[in-house]
């Protein structure tokens, strides 16, 4: 063969090879233009796997898990080569440095940054940037991305919620024509119910990282602890009207951000505008987005010493491919993925800039946090003696956090604040009281979760104000000055009968346990009984609700009663009792009308447009994952058709009922509930049924002593630039109420004399006249969070659980959620009384 043949042969194969191995763009890889239509979710993740492949020493994909409905979750991993072949060390000296991980870091440690997009589905510009994001991150001719990764580490979650994202896209894409239709009228910028916001069982995963209710979420955040960044982005879009936001944040602050945090949210700021700047766009900052609510996407790495931020884009739902504003300029999805991947690449530019500072200071927020924890209290201490229940399952909350705790191990005598006082108090530790001091590397993050009252410094804010987990797990609990330093962890082992064959099992009915437990018991064809009144047997006291499983009845069974019994409560960790009579020595004797017979309840939902998405989707949640417990979904359009004679409970999630209740329909409901049918209403549903023919449930009137003339005219003084403020003085945005509990009536069977609620609305019910006011507020009654002076007054002596007698049948009246977005756990037993107790 010739010289030259030759030469051109191997010039031809190093073409091809180095064609072969040219990273292609998502356009080039996908075939389509930028922001000319919606990827599915899984063409991004095919684009992501794709790199993963091209670029073996740079790129790491990790699934950590699936949604609820199989999609992947996904992160990719990019590092320089030099950074990417100690990945794991680089990992691992990280947690070492914060006292996560025992041992030393072996060297100098590069800046950790997360980008996480889409974690509401419809904001869809998010995951459609991800793919540009790494893409320009992977190219070898971007000096920026070789900057940025000389010294960072970058994690790109491309889609934290695949289930909403698709379903906004599978809309979008259904419904858009060949050429996309700007006008805000048009089919494509109106999403049915619900929407693709919210993940499959319709929970906002945005209000979700503290709490981790969700499959998605405890996924991400088990794989986030584990690399514990020092910098997260949270990429959201807002209204089509909004222009672009980004830090700093709108106030309020929490008191404990640190001063570095603080000043990163104006250095990212600086870096974020450079290119709005440049080209003209437009952006706003310090208004709206503040940095409160401990369960978001910023709060939550910020709390726990990283930089955490939030990014919105206008567009959202109705943003589509392009949608005109009212100023007649098109924003275009190209726009949208324009804006989003410019403040990409300067927020990783800002860490790069900074990471040497960076990595200083969050390994100090760290150190100080086990030597000098921020607060005045310094140590937690939760009485377990008839709470133990409540007490295991919030362990299992600070167990998925990987929070220090232990017993006292001995007997002590303290002073500290009583969360059920109100105020500082002596009180006496026994050995087996929990004991939780901040002396740890967390503990800023712990210490919000646990502080009485959160200090919120501006009172226009955007999420709730309260959140205090010794309420909303309803547990007795001090805040002390002093260190305590607890003994090992418990190791709770539940009481098992200790009689083989006895005549009937005993569970006390303290919390959310024993009714999982209740549930699971009815769905195995066990019969099962509750106590109306207290009693006494065999030298045990029991009250209100205990639940009593006795053979009798269940000898069908044979000996698979016994095993299926105390199988059931050793799997939800429930004491369980034993007698060997059903002769009480005081109250009730087990054959009495007061040990009733639980029928297992056939349950109903309604769903659909009026339907709040995130009211009925936490119920349905409810039912189907935490109780594991039927319920049939009821459309709101088949409400008047379908034979509600098959079920025995028909819940009403929060909502606005006026259309789905109309005359026809409500007066179906009202037969149905005289024929022995229970109504549960929720939140907003109660105000279809306040003042209607039957229901006892009523409004406040206006106080007509009031001096109007004089309110009138003070009114009429009202300065235009104080209108934000002025409405936030009649909201509720979240706070912490005591309420009186009647707690022999069965909707607060398990429960005290009083009830810490977690108020969301201005709720003005008076008390029922001819029912049972269960749950009520009286006149001082707000423990923490913020309440505008209006809504206060309002919520003064307001019925807020409250059940109605109709016929045969009942009706239960919660004003408000008690199992708000899945983290009130003190309030899931009051909703479990509502579907199995009330009325049986």
């Amino acid at each position: 063969m010739p010289k030259n043949l030759l030469i051109y042969a191997f010039l031809l194969l190093s073409i091809c090879a180095s064609a072969q191995s040219k990273l292609q763009s998502p356009e080039e890889f996908l075939n389509f233009k930028k922001g000319e239509r919606f990827l599915r979710h899984h063409q991004v993740v095919s684009y992501y796997e794709y790199v993963a492949r091209q670029s073996p020493n740079q790129v790491k994909l990790i699934q950590y898990g699936s949604t609820n409905e199989g999609r992947p979750l996904m992160i990719a991993i990019l590092a320089s080569t030099e950074n990417f072949a100690q990945l794991e060390e680089i990992r691992t000296n990280n947690l070492k440095s914060i006292g996560l991980l025992e041992g030393k870091p072996t060297k100098k440690q590069p800046a950790i940054a997360w980008l996480s997009f889409n974690v509401h589905g419809n904001e869809s510009c998010g995951t459609s940037t991800a793919p540009f994001t790494l893409y320009e991150l992977m190219n070898p001719t971007n000096e920026r991305s070789k900057a940025i990764l000389a010294n960072t580490v970058v994690i790109l979650d491309p889609s934290i919620n695949p289930d909403g994202y698709d379903r906004y896209v599978n809309f979008y894409n259904q419904k858009v024509g060949a050429v996309y239709n700007p006008n805000p009228a048009a089919i494509e910028h109106a999403e049915p119910w619900p929407g693709g916001r919210f993940n499959h069982y319709l929970f906002d995963l945005n209000r979700d990282w503290a709490w981790q209710t969700q499959k998605e979420s405890q996924e991400r955040m088990a794989v986030y602890r584990q690399w514990m960044p020092h910098l997260h982005a949270d990429f959201h879009e807002q209204g089509v009207e909004n222009p672009y936001y980004f830090s700093p944040s709108a106030k309020p602050y929490h008191e404990d951000i640190t001063s570095w945090q603080r000043e990163f949210q104006k250095i990212l700021g600086d870096y974020n505008k450079r290119d709005f700047d440049k080209n003209g766009w437009l952006y706003f900052s310090k208004e709206r987005f503040d940095l409160l609510y401990p369960s978001y996407g910023d709060t939550y790495p910020t709390y726990n010493g990283a930089f955490g931020m939030t990014y919105e884009q206008g567009g959202g739902g109705r943003g589509g491919l392009g949608v005109t504003k009212r100023d007649g300029d098109t924003l275009t999805l190209k726009q949208r993925i324009d804006h989003h991947l410019s403040t990409s690449f300067s927020c990783l530019e800002a860490i790069s800039a900074n990471a040497d500072k960076t990595v200083t200071e969050f390994i100090k927020f760290f150190d100080n946090a086990q030597k000098t924890p921020v607060g005045q209290y310094k140590s937690f201490v939760f009485k377990t003696k008839g709470n133990e229940s409540r007490t295991r399952e919030f362990l299992n909350y600070l167990d998925r956090e990987n929070f220090q705790y232990g017993i006292a191990g001995k007997s002590l005598v303290a002073a500290g604040y009583s969360y059920q006082d109100d105020k500082n108090v002596g009180f006496a530790i026994d050995p087996d009281d929990i004991v939780i001091n901040l002396f740890q590397p967390r503990s800023t993050f712990l210490k919000i979760l646990l502080e009485p009252k959160t200090m919120v410094e501006d009172s226009v804010t955007y999420d709730i104000t309260s959140w205090s987990l010794p309420y909303a797990y309803g547990l007795s609990a001090f805040a002390v000055k002093d260190k305590i330093t607890p003994a090992p962890k418990p190791q709770f082992v539940p009481a098992t009968s200790k009689i083989e064959k006895p005549y009937a099992y005993i569970v006390k009915w303290q919390a959310f346990s024993e009714l999982k437990l209740l549930a699971s018991l009815l769905k195995k064809g066990i019969k099962v009984r509750s106590a109306a009144k207290p009693f006494e047997i065999e030298n045990q006291t029991y009250n209100e609700g205990t639940l009593v499983i006795t053979r009798t009845g269940n000898e069908r069974l044979g000996d698979s009663f016994d095993k299926i019994v105390r199988a059931e409560a050793d799997k939800f960790q429930v004491n369980l009792y034993s007698v060997s009579t059903g002769m009480s020595t005081k109250g009730s004797d087990f054959g009495s009308d007061n040990v009733s017979y639980l029928a297992p309840p056939r349950v109903a939902i309604v769903s659909g447009e009026g339907v709040s998405a995130t009211g009925f989707g936490g119920t349905w949640h409810f039912f189907d994952k935490q109780l594991e417990y039927p319920a049939t979904i009821i459309g709101e359009n088949t409400l008047g058709t379908v034979d509600l004679s098959k079920y025995d409970v028909l819940i009403l999630a929060d909502g606005r009922y006026n259309k789905i209740l109309d005359d026809r329909n409500l007066n179906k409901v009202k037969d149905w509930i005289r024929a022995g049918g229970k109504l549960i209403a929720i939140q907003g549903a109660l105000n279809a049924l306040a003042g209607k023919d039957g229901f006892e449930l009523k409004h406040k009137e206006e106080d007509k002593k009031k001096d109007k003339d004089k309110e009138n005219e003070s009114a009429k003084l009202k300065v235009y630039a104080n209108a934000e403020r002025e409405s936030v003085s009649e909201e509720t945005p979240g706070s912490i109420y005591k309420l009186s509990m009647d707690n022999t009536n069965p909707l607060a069977f398990g429960y005290d004399k009083n009830y810490y609620s977690l108020v969301l609305e201005t709720t003005d019910f008076q008390y029922l006249t001819d029912g049972w006011n269960v749950g009520v507020t009286k006149t001082k009654d707000l423990i923490a969070g913020y309440v505008g002076v209006k809504a206060q007054e309002k919520l003064k002596n307001s019925m807020i659980f409250g059940t109605q007698d109709f016929g045969r049948g009942q009706i239960v009246y919660l004003a408000n959620d008690p199992i708000f977005r899945g983290f009130w756990q003190n309030g899931k037993l009051l909703f479990g009384n509502a579907v199995f107790i009330v009325g049986n």
